[in-house]
């Protein structure tokens, strides 16, 4: 990507055109605060619809990657046999009658505002399947989870951006720290797919280390401030408007388009205060360590200042880098006997390591009270959710094996009902009884979170209308 305020001004032709139109990538430029493009009538006029139908605001959407167990977390089985039990015990939370698992204590306390949907299923077991379902959620696509492509269907930051307009002055999807990848497999469902450039998401792109060791997102790590030189920037802008004056393809529809995306992405970079949401350090220490001072609390963090910004929607993905890099899919507790990277090799040990279920416990809880205490909570919407659960049966590993049958979601803030638990799983949470939720419908309840249903449409590039979702929302937990 071209960078407008690093490094040297460029002093010949390697600085075209084309290198600065490459800021679309920064994100949803289309939408960055630029009203002109945006009050095209008919187009505002539907946006003011759906928003004025919608219970959120925004959300901040957080993809435990790997498939958390449902029965260590959300849905306990205290009555079962030990080898379905697992070692640890059910504790109360502060709603009568509703149980979670041990390792989630601080959570606990928070139940009366959020919502569990005990009835996910997924009609797979594998990774890249479960991933492709939950994220994408689209039936047009059903076996190829990955690359991205440009005739993908939109995801859903990407059509909230298409359908609501404007959020603010910052970018409308933001993905915290990173994209989700598993090597050199960028899945589908983190893209704006065939809506085109001007509706991808800005992604931090963390670099991968190092998850628990401290974080501190800030605008120097985003290079907004590092280099940064007015007059330089000054300068590039002039020289892109001498470009754009003298190019002879100035007066056609498509130019004048992205000339506005380049407008908009310029007045964003030179606006140094509308960046500051992004910088974790402005927070008081003491809320800082709350929320952990490793990747995952401070990405909770950043998200909870985004929101705030009213950025639409923040993607926050829980993967685990370790101090050399080496990814660790650690909510993917099978156990091993063999070393990891993570530290830690029996399932059991897994979800009690620092990574998983302490980190995740202190987290959670600290962004539900830290939005409900900023009155934020009523129309912030807060989903977690991984492809899928775990097997009843814990493994010789002293783990759980990948279950798609019957799993667990939950759902906070929004116009979401708190304190409540929806759908029911067997005795063993080996399969639904009642309710049942696809990751399909669990999409749809986000669109209808924010006012779109599912006949709304978006057309592709060839002007055909293609369906928001192929779900139907759970309204009861509204």
């Amino acid at each position: 990507m071209f960078n407008l305020m690093a490094g040297p001004l460029a002093e010949n032709a390697a600085l075209r055109r084309r290198d600065l139109m490459k800021l679309a990538g920064l994100g949803t430029l289309a939408s960055w605060g630029n009203s002109d493009l945006w009050a095209k009538d008919a187009e505002e006029k539907a946006a003011a619809r759906i928003r004025g139908r919608g219970t959120a605001k925004r959300c901040i959407y957080i993809f435990l990657c790997g498939g958390p167990s449902q029965l260590e977390m959300w849905d306990p089985k205290p009555d079962a046999p030990s080898d379905i039990r697992g070692p640890f015990e059910s504790i109360r939370t502060n709603v009568p009658g509703i149980r979670i698992g041990e390792l989630l204590p601080l959570v606990a306390e928070q139940a009366d505002k959020f919502a569990i949907i005990r009835s996910m299923f997924n009609k797979t077991t594998v990774h890249d399947l479960g991933i492709l379902y939950t994220l994408l959620a689209s039936k047009s696509v059903q076996k190829k989870a990955y690359p991205a492509e440009p005739s993908d269907h939109p995801s859903m930051g990407a059509m909230l951006a298409k359908l609501l307009g404007p959020s603010g002055t910052l970018p409308p999807w933001v993905v915290v720290p990173r994209h989700f990848t598993t090597g050199a497999r960028f899945y589908k469902g983190q893209s704006a797919g065939f809506l085109g450039p001007a509706f991808e998401p800005f992604a931090l792109q963390e670099p991968k280390k190092d998850s628990l060791q401290r974080c501190d997102f800030n605008l120097e790590k985003l290079n907004f401030s590092e280099g940064f030189v007015r007059e330089q920037f000054d300068r590039r802008r002039e020289l892109l408007a001498d470009l754009e004056r003298s190019d002879v393809r100035s007066a056609l529809p498509e130019f004048q388009r992205h000339k506005e995306f380049n407008e908009a992405a310029i007045s964003m970079l030179g606006n140094s205060g509308a960046w500051r949401a992004f910088d974790v350090t402005k927070e008081p220490q003491k809320l800082r360590e709350r929320y952990g001072l490793n990747e995952y609390g401070q990405s909770f963090l950043l998200a909870r200042r985004l929101v705030e910004a009213d950025v639409r929607l923040v993607n926050v993905f829980w993967t685990f880098y370790g101090k050399d890099g080496c990814q660790f899919n650690l909510w993917d507790n099978h156990g091993s006997d063999k070393d990891v990277c993570g530290g830690a090799n029996r399932g059991v040990d897994m979800l009690t390591h620092d990574y998983c279920c302490p980190s995740f416990d202190r987290a959670f809880s600290a962004l539900l009270q830290d939005l409900n205490d900023r009155s934020l909570l009523d129309d912030t919407l807060v989903v977690v959710v991984g492809e899928f659960g775990r097997t009843p049966k814990i493994n010789k590993n002293a783990g759980r094996d990948h279950w798609g049958s019957c799993y667990s979601a939950v759902l906070a803030g929004g116009g979401v009902r708190g304190g409540q638990v929806y759908g029911e799983s067997d005795g063993q949470t080996a399969s639904v009884v009642d309710s049942p939720v696809t990751p399909y419908d669990l999409h749809a309840t986000v669109l209808h979170a924010f006012g779109v249903e599912p006949s709304q449409t978006i057309d592709d590039r060839a002007g055909r209308p293609i369906p928001v979702t192929d779900g139907q929302p759970v309204k009861a937990l509204f």
